[in-house]
């Protein structure tokens, strides 16, 4: 092939974020928050086991210990760190009338 065909064959590689693998004598818990944090997505997904390249056990650990995190809140269930303004293209609510209740 000429060069300029490889050239281009390479660029088409998709970008993967390399992610240390979990070795044998790490615990895999709820409380490993450090661990288990960078097994979710930018937006609080949790990253599934292709991107990750972990074997389905070690995928099924990460799950359950992400979800017991999530439900003690100790990680998100969604990242939002987007602070929402107020613009004149949104509709906004109007109040219902609540005088019938005082």
């Amino acid at each position: 092939m000429d060069k300029s065909k490889l050239l281009f064959l390479k660029s088409k590689r998709s970008f993967r974020r390399r992610l240390p693998p979990i070795e044998s004598g790490d615990l895999i818990y709820y409380s490993n928050i450090s661990l288990i944090s960078q097994y979710i997505s930018e937006q609080g997904k949790i990253l599934s086991r292709r991107v990750t390249k972990l074997t389905l056990k070690q995928q099924r650990l990460i799950n359950i210990a992400i979800k017991q995190a999530r439900i003690l809140s100790l990680l998100p269930f969604i990242n939002n760190d987007k602070k929402f303004e107020k613009t004149n293209g949104l509709r906004t609510r109007k109040k219902k009338d609540l005088s019938f209740l005082c």
